[in-house]
């Protein structure tokens, strides 16, 4: 999984200005979903589906945007089944690598979620260069090897490969099947390549609203494939890529120099850029090389997917809202319509997904799209189809009654006078000034 990576940021996906040819394998050697979506606009939240397989509306944690790394008391409840404890009932060896986001010790862990072994940070976001041992003023430049803090110098994309590398290698060895959940904290920011040392000094004690660029970020993604290409090849050396499943993947859409295009909308938006993602799947002999699919999927839909490819079972109390992917990989099975929700506090934004059909409310603005003929939204039918709209309204509300109820906060985010394409999110007018008190004469 990578962290911020907008759906058109790979060069099979058409990003121009540079290659990533070893995830491009994904797609000449497996399936490229077309009509992938995040469960959120934001990390934290569709880590919570992800690694639950249901709406992150179901859950406290799921309701951040995102969860802070000051907050010690909301996390992913250690006693809720989660994709790497069923599949360690299932005998599998489980580890995460990379970022956590749910829940900071001592109440939440990777190690009380079902991995037998973490190394990474806990929080939103990490320096590239700069790995602390989680105790300083920064809390989210964190490092841990399970329970435990470190240290260690390097560029961080790199080191999360060593690890992958050498925990693919002793699986293997040990022949023993395993879930490796490598979660790069690439491209998120801060946008350092693997030369930028420098300017990792420089903003360390900044918020980086001034920093990267097209160049920068290009060489982080370049890092990235590089990585990915080094665990594939790792799984070949061990003879094991035949029966591995591989899928890449991104937890948002895209951030300032992401590519969304044919779509509008950054990460925290529920336009399609906010929201639509890559998702490619490798499983050579199972999977047919150089396929495409035009399923509608979601991050949700990975947990019952590999419980069915492992033989694994659901918890019962705990029925996935996501749906099993199986036979669309292994059998190309045609595409299934099928109804997706979202929200998302700032901006009060709402969405609903019906077949090719959105219903989107932004504040008090509301929208009916269909998003296969016009993917960059700007046609507006909800006067000229009253009835869908109406029926995808009363959908949403239905569906949203069921979930948590939401948690409204002030505006937040970036505003108009940080981020010129945001004209539309002016900040909130100050209190007008106290005058002098009328006299009573």
């Amino acid at each position: 999984m990578a962290d911020d990576l907008g759906y058109a940021d790979l060069s099979c996906y058409g990003r121009r200005d540079y290659t990533t040819p070893n995830i491009d394998r994904f797609a000449t050697e497996g399936m490229k979903f077309l009509q992938a979506y995040a469960n959120s606009a934001v990390c934290s939240a569709t880590r919570t589906a992800l690694i639950t397989g249901r709406y992150q509306y179901r859950l406290p944690v799921g309701l951040a945007e995102p969860l802070g790394a000051g907050n010690a008391t909301l996390g992913l409840p250690p006693e809720h089944p989660t994709l790497p404890s069923l599949l360690r009932q299932a005998g599998y060896g489980t580890t995460l690598l990379g970022k956590w986001h749910l829940g900071n010790l001592p109440n939440f862990s990777p190690l009380k979620s079902g991995y037998d072994h973490f190394w990474g940070f806990h929080n939103g976001g990490i320096d590239y260069f700069t790995h602390k041992s989680g105790t300083g003023p920064n809390a989210a430049a964190d490092l841990w090897d399970g329970d435990a803090p470190v240290e260690q110098t390097g560029y961080f994309t790199t080191l999360l490969g060593d690890r992958a590398v050498k925990t693919v290698s002793d699986y293997a060895a040990a022949r023993k099947p395993f879930l490796l959940s490598l979660h790069f904290n690439a491209p998120h920011w801060p946008w350092e390549g693997p030369q930028d040392e420098a300017e990792s000094q420089r903003i360390r004690a900044l918020a980086d609203y001034d920093g990267g660029s097209l160049k920068t970020f290009a060489s982080m993604v370049g890092a990235l494939d590089t990585q990915v290409g080094r665990v594939l090849q790792t799984l070949a050396a061990a003879g094991i890529a035949d029966n591995t499943i591989v899928i890449f993947t991104s937890d948002n859409g895209g951030e300032r120099f992401a590519d969304t295009w044919p779509f509008t909308g950054k990460k925290t938006e529920l336009l399609e850029g906010g929201l639509r993602i890559p998702a490619l799947v490798r499983w050579p002999g199972h999977v047919q090389a150089g396929s495409t699919t035009q399923q509608v999927a979601i991050s949700m839909d990975w947990l019952p997917t590999l419980l069915a490819a492992a033989g694994a079972q659901p918890d019962p109390d705990y029925p996935p809202d996501g749906m099993n992917l199986l036979a669309v990989l292994t059998q190309s099975a045609p595409p299934v319509p099928r109804k997706l929700y979202w929200r998302y506090n700032e901006k009060s934004q709402h969405a609903l997904r019906d077949g090719d059909m959105k219903y989107l409310k932004i504040r008090e603005n509301t929208f009916l799209f269909n998003v296969v003929a016009d993917p960059l939204e700007r046609a507006n039918l909800k006067n000229r189809q009253p009835e869908v709209y109406r029926r995808l309204v009363q959908d949403y509300e239905n569906w949203n009654a069921t979930m948590l109820p939401e948690q409204p906060r002030p505006n937040g985010g970036f505003t108009a006078d940080q981020l010129a394409d945001h004209f539309g999110n002016e900040r909130p007018a100050p209190p007008p000034a106290a005058g002098p008190k009328p006299s009573k004469q």
